[in-house]
């Protein structure tokens, strides 16, 4: 201890900033690196609490093209879940309704909505699951046969409330060049994304986000009366929110105690497409906006991550807001070069090399996974070097717009933007009461006097003096309901 800290006190300003800067940056990298390759997937069991017939699968789609839901919904239907919910618009219904029969699946029932938003139209089918286990999915994922057993194996464990699935974006093995590179960048992505959250749920069990393209909850859950109110009235500001409707799941199950796991193996890997033109640049901006909303939102106004998920608070909450590549990458070098100018001979040389290769690695170990599958995908790497300073950027962007609460990179989902963009109602005054004299029922006045204003009372006093007035307004309710 002694040496540590004559160590530390003969270092120089600029040594100390190098230090603290690097252990911040790096080691949540290092620490996730670990995490990743030790990873395990929940096991399958031998008589598990939960098979096929105890799923419901919920799909919410305001497709145009109905025919290219078919393999999707063909390779779900593959997996015998009891029921799949289709839920769309009312103008949408008939056509749907109309495809779902070429299907030839007695287990598919169609709902409707009056305006295009995902979280209403999620929860127009919640209420009518009769199973024990909800899977909610993007109406674009293609399903393993293999992925249900997997995906209830964790729900053995009573404190797991929801499964995530492994990840990747279907590729384009042909076409122009800039639909290639955007169709790379979107599995990149993808692939980071598994790190990361795997990595997490490897260390503490914790995640800012279970992704809304697959996901296994416990019904129990999401038909909540309280949660089904949150999520279809979640706002930011004074506007509805129409995205970041995993984000609010997940933190909903994080203030409810709830665990969460990802099966991280080729038995539940789905495939997803994502954008292959500059609409995926919106696709980022929308990523990141939810990204600061909701990390903003755990960290500051829920607060629960800071006492369950140690880890997952410093590796990807905090990251959001110190994380910029093309403000970090220029500032650790400076110091670098800054730190080891003392140093004798060929070592500051040697040190800030190694500091560049270690740079380096750290923008390629995410992407290990998908380099072994596709070996020729390394000559994409200096574009996602390039990319992810350009993301900075986004971030930057994405932050200054952070009001913006549609999807960005659909049209039809905005198309009742009417109907979702009204201001935040003024909270009443008063309260509507039964009609007769009910003198013991506390009118909640502008200045906030609760209680006559003739008594006075100290806080003790007055949590003692509500709680039989409480009793008794629950008394006088239900006997004019009676009468009534």
């Amino acid at each position: 201890m002694i040496y540590l800290v004559s160590f530390l006190w003969s270092l120089t300003g600029w040594q100390i900033s190098f230090l603290v800067l690097w252990l911040h940056r790096y080691v949540r990298t290092l620490g996730n690196f670990v995490s990743h390759w030790l990873y395990k997937s929940f096991p399958k069991t031998l008589k598990p609490s939960f098979t096929a017939t105890d799923v419901t699968v919920i799909i919410p789609t305001i497709h145009n093209n109905f025919e290219e839901l078919r393999d999707p919904l063909q390779s779900i239907l593959a997996c015998q879940p009891f029921e799949l919910l289709l839920v769309t618009t009312t103008d949408k219904y008939e056509k749907l309704v109309n495809f779902t029969k070429s299907l030839e699946a007695s287990n598919i029932r169609v709902f409707q909505v009056q305006i295009a938003n995902k979280r209403k139209q999620v929860c127009e089918a919640i209420p009518k699951v009769r199973t024990s286990i909800i899977v909610m999915a993007d109406d674009d994922v293609t399903w393993p046969k293999t992925i249900i057993p997997w995906l209830l194996a964790p729900f053995e464990d009573q404190r797991i409330g929801a499964v995530g699935p492994n990840q990747r974006v279907k590729r384009l093995r042909s076409g122009p060049l800039p639909a290639l590179i955007f169709n790379w960048l979107g599995a990149a992505y993808i692939e980071r994304r598994n790190f990361e959250i795997s990595a997490t749920h490897g260390i503490d069990g914790g995640t800012s986000c279970m992704s809304g393209r697959t996901c296994a909850f416990r019904a129990e859950i999401l038909k909540s009366p309280l949660f089904l109110h949150g999520f279809k009235n979640e706002r930011w500001g004074q506007y509805h929110l129409n995205a970041d409707d995993d984000n609010f799941i997940t933190r909903w199950l994080v203030a409810n105690n709830w665990k969460t796991w990802i099966q991280y193996n080729k038995e539940t890997e789905i495939e997803t497409t994502l954008e292959n033109n500059t609409k995926f640049l919106y696709q980022c901006s929308r990523w990141a906006r939810s990204n600061w909303r909701s990390n903003y939102t755990s960290l500051f106004t829920e607060r629960h991550v800071w006492k369950q998920q140690i880890w997952c608070t410093y590796a990807l909450h905090i990251a959001t807001f110190t994380s910029l590549s093309f403000v970090f990458d220029p500032l650790i070098i400076y110091l670098a070069i800054k730190a080891s100018s003392s140093l004798p001979g060929n070592w500051s040389q040697c040190a800030i090399t190694f500091q560049c290769i270690f740079m380096l690695w750290t923008k390629i170990i995410k992407l290990v996974g998908l380099f072994s599958r596709e070996p020729l995908d390394i000559i994409f790497l200096p574009v996602s070097i390039l990319f992810g300073y350009f993301h900075g950027l986004i971030k930057v962007y994405a932050l200054l717009s952070l009001r913006m609460t549609s999807w960005g990179s659909r049209p039809d989902g905005e198309t009742n933007d009417n109907e979702r963009m009204t201001p935040r109602a003024r909270r009443s005054e008063s309260i509507n009461l039964p009609k007769g004299d009910y003198p013991d029922l506390i009118r909640y006045k502008e200045q906030n006097n609760f209680l006559p204003n003739t008594i006075n009372f100290s806080r003790n006093e007055k949590k003692d003096f509500l709680q039989p007035s409480i009793s008794i307004i629950t008394e006088q309710i239900l006997s004019s309901s009676e009468k009534l």
